[in-house]
């Protein structure tokens, strides 16, 4: 046991005070089962199970036995049943109504513990790290032991159970006879399983589990053995069946899952056990409860390979039933020939056409041609068979020439051994590959590099999952919001899944509806009911269902399944909203969202609230003003950009220079840790291996001896892991203790410790660290913010921020922050009658703060800040009908959707303007016919007004009697059919607009005179086009009459070239062309949109 880690054994001695529970609730159950049938006793026989399943269980609506359970409860012997069969039984069963008072109470309160002791289990076997420390585990038990105590068990001897010695062979009576017998008959059944006679195995594995005075640890081992030779039968008997029920206690996966919980129990430190419990449950299929064996063998056996490539197996197929991939028609296999037939039927594409331009491509890209191979033997096609061999070789040809789509699709195939062995870690490093690739095609830069932004989002789930890698939600949702920059509708899918729950990043429910309106319009039908859900919580209920009918379909399970449920909530939150006065839905909302954000943890100790972009010129300019904040950032970047010099000059580097260099980075991160930014993954990973040999060097010479480059490569360590929460609190203690006067480890503690939700800690951490410099204003901040999340005193909280503002230089990042937490904190004690006094006067601090503020912090962000406004917003709604509620139009500003049709109109720009100014350059410019007919409307009268949300995003059609009022934001400066418009309607979405068939001669002066920013026009007829190339949405006009301009006076007069503000004063300074209303419009236009795009053309 002393080479198990104390806290992996502290999870195990949980673990087996868990198990002990099941003694107590047996004989619960059966006190319960005579209570409820007048006096009848259980006695544990076949009859017993067979009558209770039948009678009982089989008429109980709220109880979900599984396959296993079943036949565990029909055989009567409640020994066999775990702590989920029981709980679930003891909980859900029905009570009769003949019970007394005194009797209900009593049951209420087992079932209130027993929920607690379910809960428990579950945060237990939910816990990725099966590790826990002191401090938590003394908690846990103190919880575990009181239920237990309660239903009966004794104080005293539960604590016996602490003891490192519970892990060890219990004292038997040795038979040495009989253990030579058992050894021998293991060895022939080991035999006679590699010679494939399983049954014969099982015979000697049998006598040998049966001998009296064997050692448990060698019964295990006996029980292990036979699980897998169980497993191998079943394999043997049922071939490629893929049913996962089990019928009977016969079924030999059901005795092998007996088996190995058999070997589990006997000894709960072998590793093996678990594992062995594991594998079971992969062949049912039940990947959850895998994985939580697999992780528990793994933390008896870190290295063990064998475990890891299980855990990484069920953690992906986990991952896609989660996914309910299974059932998606989409998903569907497909041979090349039917799913262009199919593209045919939907969408009127001419298959012909589509192999020609993919031929015409092969032709120009050699890398293409096997890309193009790889994809007809994976799928088959008219003229190939299906070959997965000849598919991965094809593909693995493409890699060679550095192609990113042919790595992404090997990296597909080596993760599911299709045509080549499977490899989660080669298929990782392809990934990686793939995503290092220019997010642009190398040869048509128009057009996407197909495979990066795949592999980016296929790196997202592995991270996310866990799968080859350490799981971490930071670390997916970073490539998650690349992957959604470079386009990918399935990341925007999941990183607003993770906005909406707060997992890896801060939650923020508009930013979730901004990242779902991506991959909905793309006809995403997971992303389509994921919104509808979100927007019936926010109560936009006609959107809600809008989205949710267009989700569903005839063919799609889920999406039926679904409909049962969402509907009859719908009708419940609209009769909700009918019953309540104007303005008091949306006021509960908004308190409630307040009360949500004093307990939120995740927004005040990441270290980055996003990607910061810093322009050092620009930085140099404010701390020559005088800037402190920019001083300290010009600082950190000089250590960053010296650190990165010395890794870019060769590819080896002397032992001195990696010296230097974690000097360099160390000072980096003590300066402003959120500016090492590292480019790239390899970057990162070389990074790490550099650190890894300095801290180890280190260790050699002295672990005891202080020293400058011991303390900079234990920050840079320290840095480089921080995501790993619990394994860097610890390595911080030893910090500590060593370096007792080096602030900045006090500093990471305090904000760790607050990711952990240890806030009393993290105020320790803070205290201790401010004694060495009381004025260390970052401790300041991080006291604050705990004192706050405490919730004890908002009033000490309050003055800790104070404190803060104090001493920090007025245009540091957390200024206004501060002021927006101090305003909720104010709000938490004066309630709703602070409102209109105290709030509102800090938080209009925050927001003068803020003006303060270094361009690479703007827009600023902060839950406090959107929170409080929604309270404001809700105290001055006037009593009026409650129908979606009133929104900041600015939000829209960093909607991918928007920020991505902005980008792709500036870069078809700055191509026409590239290739009018280049007589050696052709712009190609081709376009598919019209699907369906614009018919001609020479009047307003009688048309019906539609926004672009109402026009649905994945259907080709023509919206007759409907007219479409839209102002222009981005405008063309090329005629080449079609005209390139960017438009936004009233609601402030936005969509691409192409115009053909304009009169001849008129392009120039169409386009400078009459379709300029500002103006307004309404299209009559609207057609919504599905884009040949990639089937994304936009606007077409092919009747030029159905658009009549409306008049000079309705034009947006000097409009902002960011969020459409008119009279706008800022002018740009190199095109004098662009205007903007703010600093802040100023810089998402130059960020976010790449206004350099088209600056110089203006």
């Amino acid at each position: 046991m002393t080479s198990i880690p104390k806290d992996v054994r502290n999870y195990f001695k949980l673990e087996l005070l868990i198990d002990r529970s099941n003694l107590k609730l047996r004989q619960l159950f059966k006190n319960r089962y005579s209570l409820f049938n007048n006096g009848k006793v259980w006695d544990d026989s076949p009859a017993c199970g067979n009558n209770y399943l039948t009678n009982t269980i089989a008429h109980n609506k709220k109880l979900s036995l599984t396959s296993v359970e079943k036949i565990s409860v029909s055989s009567g012997d409640s020994n066999k049943w775990d702590l989920t069969t029981l709980t679930a039984l003891l909980v859900n069963i029905d009570r009769p109504t003949t019970l007394d008072t005194a009797q209900i109470q009593q049951l209420d309160n087992e079932d209130r513990l027993l929920k607690q002791l379910r809960e428990i289990r579950n945060k237990l076997a939910h816990r990725q790290e099966k590790s826990i420390d002191d401090s938590e585990f003394n908690q846990l038990w103190i919880e575990l032991s009181t239920i237990l105590v309660a239903f009966g068990d004794i104080d005293g001897e539960l604590d016996k159970l602490k003891d490192d010695t519970v892990f060890e062979s219990s004292s038997q009576s040795i038979n040495d006879e009989n253990v030579k017998k058992a050894k021998e008959l293991n060895l022939s059944a080991s035999q006679a399983h590699k010679n494939l006679h399983f049954s014969y195995a099982i015979t000697l594995f049998t006598k040998a589990i049966v001998l009296a005075g064997v050692p448990d640890h060698d019964r295990a081992i006996f029980y292990s053995n036979m699980s897998s030779t169980r497993l191998a039968l079943y394999e043997q008997k049922s071939g490629s069946s893929n049913n996962c029920d089990i019928e009977d206690s016969t079924d030999q996966r059901y005795r092998a899952l007996h088996d190995a919980k058999q070997a589990r129990t006997l000894w709960p430190t072998w590793w093996k056990g678990h594992f062995r419990v594991g594998k079971v449950y992969t062949v049912l299929n039940e990947h959850e409860k895998a994985i939580n064996s697999f992780e528990r063998a793994l933390a008896l056996d870190p290295i063990n390979n064998e475990i890891r490539k299980a855990l990484d197996e069920s953690r992906q197929f986990y991952g896609r039933q989660i996914r309910q991939e299974h059932l998606d028609p989409r998903l569907k296999p497909t041979t090349i020939f039917e799913h262009l037939n199919e593209m045919q039927q939907k969408m009127r594409f001419n298959p012909e056409h589509i192999r020609a331009s993919h031929t015409l491509m092969q032709k120009i890209d050699a890398a293409e041609t096997d890309v193009a191979k790889g994809h007809k033997y994976e799928h088959g096609d008219i003229d190939v068979e299906q070959d997965y061999e000849q598919a991965a070789k094809y593909f693995a040809k493409a890699v060679s020439q550095g192609n990113a789509e042919g790595m992404y699709n090997l990296a597909r195939l080596t993760d599911r051994g299709l045509g080549v062995e499977k490899d989660h870690n080669f298929a990782l490093k392809l990934l990686e590959q793939a995503a290092e690739q220019p997010p642009k095609h190398p040869i048509f830069n128009a057009l996407p590099n197909l495979g990066v932004a795949e592999a980016e989002h296929s790196l997202g789930l592995r991270y996310a999952e866990g799968v080859a890698v350490q799981q971490n939600l930071v670390t997916a949702a970073y490539w998650y919001e690349r992957a959604v920059g470079h386009g990918s509708a399935q990341s925007a899918n999941n990183l607003a899944l993770m906005y909406q729950h707060g997992a890896g990043v801060d939650k923020d429910l508009d930013k979730a509806e901004q990242l779902l309106q991506l991959p909905a319009s793309r006809g995403d039908r997971n992303a389509m009911l994921t919104l509808a859900e979100l927007l019936r919580g926010k109560s936009d209920l006609e959107m809600a269902k809008t989205w949710y009918d267009r989700a569903c379909e005839p063919d799609n399970i889920v999406d039926q399944i679904n409909r049962s449920l969402f509907e009859p909530a719908l009708q419940v939150k609209q009769k909700l909203i009918d019953c309540c006065p104007p303005n008091l839905l949306q006021m509960i909302t908004a308190i409630k969202n307040i009360f949500d954000s004093l307990q939120t943890t995740k927004t005040v100790y990441k270290q980055c609230d996003h990607p910061y972009i810093y322009d050092y010129n620009v930085l140099s300019e404010y701390a020559n003003c005088g800037s402190i904040t920019a001083k300290k950032i010009c600082d950190s970047l000089d250590h960053f950009a010296q650190a990165l010099n010395i890794l870019t000059q060769s590819e080896r580097i002397t032992e001195k220079q990696e010296n230097i260099f974690v000097h360099e980075l160390s000072e980096c991160y003590r300066i402003e840790h959120i500016v090492a930014q590292i480019p790239g993954v390899k970057m990162h990973q070389k990074i790490v291996e550099i650190v890894d040999r300095v801290l180890h060097h280190c260790n050699l010479e002295s672990t005891n001896v202080a020293s400058q480059l011991n303390e900079d490569v234990l920050i840079c360590y320290a840095l480089l892991h921080i995501d790993s929460h619990e394994l860097i609190i610890e390595f911080l203690d030893s910090c500590k203790q060593k370096y007792p006067k080096s602030i900045y480890f006090f500093d990471l503690s305090a904000s760790v410790n607050g990711w952990l939700h240890r806030y009393e800690a993290s105020v320790f951490d803070a205290n201790t660290g401010l004694e060495i410099d009381p004025n260390y204003y970052e401790l300041l901040y991080s006291k604050a913010v705990a004192l706050r999340l405490l919730g004890r005193d908002m009033n000490e909280a309050i003055e800790a921020y104070r404190a803060f503002l104090a001493v920090a230089p007025k245009d540091h990042r957390k200024v206004p922050e501060s002021y927006y937490a101090m305003a909720a904190c104010y709000f938490d004690i004066h309630k709703l009658d602070g409102l209109a006094g105290i709030v509102k006067k800090v938080y209009k601090q925050g927001e003068d703060a803020e003006k303060v503020q270094l361009p690479c912090f703007l827009p600023y962000k902060s839950n406090n800040k959107t929170l409080l406004k929604s309270m404001f917003d809700a105290q001055s709604l006037p009593n009026a009908e409650i129908g979606a509620p009133r929104r900041d139009h600015k939000l829209r500003l960093t909607n991918p959707h928007r920020i991505e049709v902005i980008k792709q109109h500036r870069e078809w720009e700055a191509k026409s303007s590239f290739t009018q100014n280049n007589a050696t350059e052709v712009l190609i410019a081709y376009s598919y016919p019209p699907r369906v007919q614009q018919q001609t409307a020479k009047s307003l009268i009688g048309l019906k007004a539609i926004s672009l949300k109402e026009m649905h995003p994945i259907k080709d059609h023509v919206y007759d009697g409907y007219v479409l009022s839209v102002t222009i934001i981005e405008q063309a400066y090329s005629w080449t059919p079609p005209i390139h418009l960017v438009i936004e309607d009233e609601n402030f979405d936005c969509e691409r607009m192409f115009i053909y068939s304009f009169p001849d001669g008129q392009g120039e002066y169409i386009t400078s005179k009459v379709f300029t920013i500002g103006s307004k026009m309404n299209i009559i007829n609207p057609y919504l086009r599905l884009d040949g190339n990639d089937m994304t949405s936009l606007v077409r006009i092919d009747d030029f009459s159905s658009i009549i301009m409306q008049s000079e006076s309705e034009q947006v007069l000097n409009m902002c070239r960011c969020c459409g503000e008119p009279n706008a004063l800022h002018v740009c300074s190199k095109c004098k062309q662009a205007r903007y209303c703010t600093k802040e419009c100023q810089t998402i236009d130059w960020q976010l949109y790449k206004h350099k795009l088209i600056c110089q053309r203006q």
